[in-house]
């Protein structure tokens, strides 16, 4: 894969770079996800939390207990609102998950699985032939 991986926001005054490849990529369906991207589910890549930096603008933070019970930063743009990326440190410690869309060029990653699929909404299409996990997987 072509590194290091670039995104922002909306209206571009947030900017960050990955300089890892994705752990994994996902199509995730937890409840959290839904809420924050308003949707059936959120495309996801996990990334090793040190590779990524910011390179211009800063992010405003919500922390709250996911439906594990814990913690999660969500990051967004303060002007556009733009979800940007999230870390769970009390359930994957070291990982931020990037929020796919807002990558430069989201075509670069590919899904590799559904993951809480349990939580997925009745209506969500997920294709037989891919990975499907009803919780993280582990």
């Amino acid at each position: 894969m072509n590194l290091p991986l670039t995104g922002g926001c909306a209206c571009g005054q947030v900017r960050y770079e990955c300089s890892a490849e994705p752990l994994f990529t996902a199509h995730c369906h937890c409840r959290d996800c839904q809420k924050a991207g308003g949707g059936q589910m959120s495309t996801v890549s996990g990334v090793p939390s040190a590779a990524m930096r910011l390179v211009q603008g800063e992010t405003t933070s919500f922390h709250y207990a996911g439906s594990s019970g814990k913690g999660i930063d969500r990051h967004f743009c303060a002007t556009c609102g733009a979800r940007l990326f999230s870390d769970h440190a009390g359930a994957m410690p070291g990982v931020t998950f990037i929020a796919v869309g807002n990558l430069d060029e989201p075509a670069r990653v590919t899904p590799q699985m559904h993951i809480f699929t349990a939580s997925a909404q009745p209506w969500a299409t997920i294709p037989p032939d891919m990975p499907q996990f009803p919780g993280m997987p582990g």
